[in-house]
């Protein structure tokens, strides 16, 4: 106690600060909440105060509308000029990449030597010597070098190689011949002129003594004018015939299988199916009828081999069969049928077996320790597929519009040009159902490709 009785009170206290000191801890803390709620209060009423009309907040951006982005729309033209843009936009559900592209299925054995067909021999099949390499190692994007690797795949009878004459020579039963399979729907448009020059294509590029093209198709096809005039004059080198599905799939994992008789609009039975039906049964050569060739496929026939879709190297839809090639009762089938067997039905209106089947397959051989086969690069049968500046020129526009007047074929689509001779080392023209659509008078399918067929077939 301090004199005259007071308690004596801390330097850097006061009475007043005392008495706040001995209120409780919560109505202190209300207290402080009081305060602060009522300077926001305060603070925000004056901020309202001074905010101007809304109406002048829309100067900025009439500002930013007049002078930034046409300049900013000015850059993306000057930046177009001067570098080439690569911009792809693909979407996929992960849930669809999860279930059907990420898991490796396993091989059902269908490579047990005990398993194997008797017709194929497993060693050569896998591991056999071959001549040619069809695979680059490379995705062959920049200028022409897919074609003129292309190029470099000669087979023994071309000019780069000593002839056998007396195999030449030799006469060889139509059945015993290489069978190349091409497919026409019946029930989808006559077979006329435009699909004739598929078949020209043909006979003017391939070896016929050892080559026979079967056009199969849903129903009959004749009686037809352009049809009977083949088979008269290539009797034993092409031959008409009815698909019988269920009958075909006699022996393999779909045998009886509902999805045999499923069709869509894309009617992938009559399309993906058929074509590896028929080469189990038959082995060969698959072409899409809605393809030109260009050259004798006799150098590739060593292998067996899907193609390659673009050169884009999609990661989910890296391969397509428009132009395959497998043996007969080739294991690399019946592991596919198996494939197709024990995965979910093609989504209605999708490519999902022709377009994700062989990657299934490819990396099912691979985790199972099997050569996989062979992929063709998709200049050989696909160039249409790739870059603006190197893929084939739109056979659909006159040689001067705009799309063709750009890339490595500018000023060399006449004949004996770059375009010419780029045409002579690939192997084919795929053209993807533009059937609606008409070749140009003049243009370069006419000069290059359909004027040459004609010529050759007046030889023959």
């Amino acid at each position: 106690m301090s004199r005259g009785g007071y308690e004596r009170l801390p330097m850097y206290a006061s009475p007043a600060s005392s008495s706040r000191q001995r209120h409780s801890p919560r109505e202190s803390s209300l207290q402080f909440l009081h305060l602060n709620l009522s300077s926001i209060t305060r603070s925000r009423t004056h901020s309202h105060s001074q905010q101007p009309p809304f109406h002048l907040k829309i100067r900025p951006i009439i500002t930013l509308c007049k002078f930034v982005l046409p300049a900013s729309l000015l850059l993306l033209l000057l930046g177009y000029y001067l570098y080439e843009p690569h911009i792809e936009l693909a979407f996929y559900s992960r849930t669809w990449t999860q279930d059907h592209i990420l898991p490796v299925l396993p091989l059902s054995g269908c490579f047990d030597e005990a398993r194997v067909h008797p017709t194929y021999n497993l060693s050569d099949g896998l591991y056999g010597p071959r001549r040619t390499e069809i695979q680059a190692g490379m995705s062959l994007r920049m200028g022409i070098d897919c074609y003129d690797f292309a190029g470099t795949i000669q087979s023994p009878s071309s000019p780069h190689n000593t002839k056998d004459a007396s195999n030449a020579n030799a006469y060889v039963p139509p059945d015993a011949r290489t069978q190349y399979h091409t497919y026409w729907r019946n029930d989808l448009a006559e077979f006329g002129p435009r699909q004739e020059y598929m078949l020209k294509s043909f006979f003017a590029t391939q070896h016929l003594p050892t080559s026979r093209l079967v056009l199969w198709s849903n129903g009959n096809l004749g009686p037809n004018d352009i049809l009977t005039t083949y088979l008269t004059r290539f009797p034993e080198s092409f031959a008409l015939r009815v698909v019988d599905i269920p009958a075909l799939a006699r022996g393999t994992a779909l045998d009886g299988s509902p999805l045999l008789v499923q069709k869509d609009k894309k009617a992938w039975v009559d399309g993906d199916l058929i074509r590896l039906l028929l080469l189990w049964n038959y082995g060969g050569v698959w072409v899409d009828m809605d393809s030109l060739l260009t050259r004798d496929l006799d150098p590739l026939l060593e292998h067996e081999f899907v193609t390659q879709w673009d050169c884009y190297d999609k990661l989910y839809q890296p391969l397509n069969g428009a132009l395959m090639r497998f043996k007969r009762h080739s294991p690399y089938l019946c592991e596919a049928f198996h494939i197709m067997a024990s995965t979910p039905a093609p989504r209605a209106g999708s490519t999902d077996w022709g377009a994700l089947l062989y990657l299934r397959l490819w990396r099912a051989l691979v985790a199972g320790g099997i050569p996989p086969f062979k992929v063709l690069p998709f200049c050989f049968s696909d160039a249409r597929s790739c870059r603006l500046d190197n893929r084939l020129p739109d056979p659909f526009v006159p040689d001067g519009a705009a799309g063709n007047r750009m890339g490595v074929w500018n000023g060399g689509m006449e004949e004996g040009g770059k375009l010419d001779g780029a045409l002579g080392k690939i192997f084919g023209v795929h053209l993807h159902n533009q059937w609606e659509k008409a070749y140009p008078a003049g243009g370069w399918v006419e000069r290059l490709l359909l004027r040459g067929y004609e010529r050759r077939l007046r030889e023959l």
